[in-house]
């Protein structure tokens, strides 16, 4: 047994020492030794090849199910406005095919809606060896299957290892160092070794998702002083931003592992933790960052105005709260791509650790993230115009799908005063095309 155990701490001891030297000091001093860049180009081949397989084993080719996105939906959609088709209803006198438009719309919103399909996983063009998320991809040959098998041994017996380490490594990282760094009194110093910590181990944490990041126009980036905005598809989106400058993160106050790191960065950073009760008074959290954006010496603000993750097709509603704080806006656009591993997090239907699990055995998490012009308030323009506007400008970035739904909906009904809002605009629509009346 004593041999047995002195093994076992010697693998994990050079398990550690490479991890160590080839992984965790290369990326703390942000530089790559190409083992990234090695192991994306061998799994863009293996995908290329899985693709090509999957395309010559179909018996009867169907070339646009496998190059039209599965996203577009199960229907067809007639994509004409309400308005159009009310235009035509110019007759005084009421005839039943009056209603079809409405019925219509009423069965396509029944089969598939616009809201609910954003709160689940994206449709997959091709398959990328992890899971059958499209049902074209059925049992091809021997030699595909082969290849997903050696694919869940790699994930599950080395890659998942690797990047619990690399994980946990981070994570400790994050706890002392930002420990030790808030124990100094206020100064420059102190926000120059907390921003050192933060970006150091933010790059560790995404060497443990094997991630492989895009950052486009960087001359955008967020200024001390202003409000970083973005679409949400993944707690891992903070981390993906901070890998490549720092931010004042917002939210509420958690517990367990999440609330140990949240007591020790807030140490170090100027971090703006709530707890429940004051997240439902308004004011006081509108008062607390306005209180933080008016000190030009502080980190910008990271917020997520959707307020739930949405599956990286769409961009839902902002709420207005993050627009009403007053000063500059900096938009930012997060888009990734779901053939190497699905970022989206479904809390409705994944706890945070399954979810970590899901991200852990994929096969890497790539994105591209753009940085966009300031924006600031116009003359005139309230909250919510504001807000829309900065919605449209990152979805038009992201290539994104704009919707006006509320991401609430993910888990609440949709009001009666919404419902009633909609009726009016009906009829209001009718008796102004001559219809009614």
């Amino acid at each position: 047994m004593e041999d047995v155990g002195s093994v076992v701490a010697w693998v994990g001891a050079v398990w550690l020492a490479l991890v160590l030297a080839l992984i965790v000091v290369p990326s703390a001093l942000g530089v790559s030794l190409g083992i990234s860049e090695a192991y994306m180009w061998v799994l863009v081949k293996t995908l290329e090849w899985a693709t090509i397989r999957i395309e010559k084993g179909v018996k009867k080719p169907q070339p646009q199910m496998l190059k039209t996105p599965a996203a577009n939906g199960i229907i067809e959609r007639d994509e004409t406005p309400m308005e159009k088709e009310i235009a035509r209803l110019h007759r005084a006198d009421f005839e039943f095919s009056d209603i079809f438009y409405f019925c219509r719309k009423g069965f396509e919103a029944i089969v598939e809606d616009e809201v609910t399909q954003r709160f689940s996983s994206e449709e997959l063009v091709s398959w990328n060896l992890l899971t059958r998320t499209n049902v074209n991809f059925h049992y091809i040959s021997l030699r595909l299957t082969v290849v997903w098998v050696i694919g869940v041994i790699v994930r599950y017996c080395f890659l998942l290892p690797l990047r619990f380490t690399l994980a946990a490594i981070g994570i400790i990282s994050m706890i002392v160092g930002t420990t030790m760094v808030g124990q100094l009194p206020n100064s420059s110093v102190k926000n120059y070794l907390s921003e050192v910590v933060h970006l150091t181990c933010s790059r560790i944490l995404v060497r443990a998702l094997s991630g492989t990041i895009h950052y486009h126009n960087k001359e955008n980036k967020p200024q001390k002083g202003g409000i970083c905005v973005a679409n949400h598809t993944s707690p891992i989106d903070a981390v993906i931003l901070t890998n490549d400058g720092c931010y004042a993160m917002v939210g509420q106050v958690h517990g367990g592992l999440m609330g140990v790191i949240q007591r020790a960065t807030v140490k170090a950073c100027p971090h703006v933790w709530f707890e429940r009760s004051e997240i439902k008074d308004r004011h006081l959290v509108t008062k607390r960052l306005r209180e933080h954006v008016a000190d030009k010496s502080k980190l910008p603000i990271l917020i997520f105005p959707e307020g739930t993750c949405i599956n990286n097709t769409s961009v839902m509603m902002f709420k207005k709260g993050s627009f009403e704080i007053g000063g500059t806006i900096y938009p930012v656009a997060i888009k990734y791509d779901p053939q190497f591993g699905d970022a989206f997090w479904n809390s409705s239907k994944y706890n945070i650790v399954s979810y970590l699990l899901r991200i852990m055995t994929s096969w890497a998490i790539v994105c591209n993230v753009w940085y966009m012009p300031p924006m600031v308030r116009k003359e005139g323009e309230d909250a919510v115009q504001f807000a829309n506007r900065v919605r449209s400008a990152i979805a038009h970035q992201g290539g994104l799908t704009e919707l006006p739904w509320d991401g609430g909906l993910k888990r609440a009904k949709v009001k009666d005063t919404f419902k009633e809002e909609q009726q009016k605009n009906y009829s209001k629509m009718l008796v102004r095309n001559g219809s009614i009346g």
